[in-house]
């Protein structure tokens, strides 16, 4: 389950970090380029919105005792989310702002808010690659996660192979004594009815004899 979550972690910075770079590009553009970056972005954030949907509902799957650190990680990328929607409802509003000193002539205003617009995005880049680089790291400790697992499963897989082999052969000992057990009974039960039919032949004998005896008297 933690896969998924973190497969769509990894989404999720890759998405932000693209609305972050259309965002900065939001002051500078005019008309109908502007209109289409501005759908672009209020797309991809909507997309960025599911995919925290999704991994919320992904948090909630995990065990109770796992689930602490995957709640802190949505705690911070919610706050990175409404961050990302300040920032571009601020890109649209510095855009008017631009417009409107453009037209009266307040050239000084206009070069520090883009000096402030280009800090604002080279902060956000900043952020946006440190993101990647976290969600490259997880992936990496993931696929070592995954390795482990594999081996320990290899591992695991030899062991009940083993212990089938040693049922087996447990079994086959256990069908041998069984029967050589049966043919001793068997023989057992033959001797006796042997010594049984004996005992009566002799009784038998023995009684004819005394009556032969007794009779010839």
């Amino acid at each position: 389950m933690s896969s998924d979550f973190e497969s769509y972690e990894q989404d999720f910075a890759v998405l932000t970090a693209e609305i972050t770079g259309r965002i900065g590009k939001v002051p500078k553009l005019v008309g109908d380029e502007k209109q289409q970056m501005v759908a672009n972005v209020e797309k991809q954030l909507e997309e960025a919105r599911e995919l925290l949907e999704q991994m919320e509902l992904e948090v909630r799957e995990i065990p109770p005792q796992s689930r602490g650190m995957y709640s802190s990680r949505m705690r911070s990328y919610k706050q990175e989310m409404g961050k990302l929607e300040a920032d571009f409802k601020r890109s649209r509003i510095a855009y008017s702002d631009e417009v409107r000193n453009e037209l009266l002539g307040d050239d000084g205003n206009s070069s520090e808010n883009q000096r402030a617009h280009l800090l604002d995005n080279t902060e956000r880049l900043e952020r946006s690659s440190r993101r990647l680089e976290a969600g490259y790291q997880i992936a990496v400790e993931t696929e070592q996660i995954g390795q482990e697992m594999l081996e320990n499963l290899s591992h695991d897989r030899e062991k009940i192979q083993r212990a089938r082999e040693r049922l087996r052969e447990t079994d086959a000992n256990l069908g041998k004594s069984s029967r050589i057990l049966t043919g001793m009974l068997r023989r057992i039960i033959q001797n006796r009815i042997l010594i049984v039919v004996l005992a009566v032949i002799i009784i038998f004998t023995t009684v004819m004899a005394i009556y032969f005896s007794v009779r010839g008297r």
